[in-house]
């Protein structure tokens, strides 16, 4: 296991990334002085972004299902932890975009190599509300790709 976001799991066999990009802002709030440089106020955290690129190849690791469950779970606009396989906790992030790149067709179509990008932004506000629906929201995305 790379990583889990909520119950998915990033590895081999489902959705492996090659490469992980975090960025983290703060917010300082300018003050206007006459004469002078702005004074900078420390308002706290802004945005907490991480990018997951990968590549998928259907024949031999996970395949365009995996990428489907993702946007099913994004689609339910909900937040999931995000926990590391080494066990760091990330905090609660949801799915704020998705690309998808496919090649190297076969002749029905289906594509032998697929790119992805996945972008999560983390959320705090009502986080243990969040998780408390955890179980409802698991429920309705499993049924919605299972069926």
């Amino acid at each position: 296991m790379m990583m889990a976001y909520g119950l998915f799991v990033f590895g081999l066999s489902t959705a492996s990334y090659r490469e992980l990009q975090r960025r983290t802002s703060w917010r300082h709030a300018p003050q206007s002085r006459i004469g002078r440089r702005p004074a900078r106020q420390f308002l706290g955290p802004a945005d907490d972004t991480i990018t997951l690129t990968g590549t998928l190849l259907p024949h031999f690791t996970g395949g365009q299902q995996n990428l489907d469950y993702l946007r099913e779970m994004a689609s339910q606009g909900a937040a999931w932890p995000l926990i590391e396989g080494n066990g760091s906790y990330y905090g609660l992030f949801i799915i704020e975009s998705m690309n998808e790149s496919k090649s190297h067709h076969m002749r029905d179509g289906s594509a032998q190599k697929i790119e992805f990008d996945l972008t999560l932004q983390r959320i705090d506000e009502d986080s243990g509300d969040a998780i408390s629906r955890l179980g409802n929201v698991t429920a309705r995305a499993l049924t919605g790709v299972l069926a």
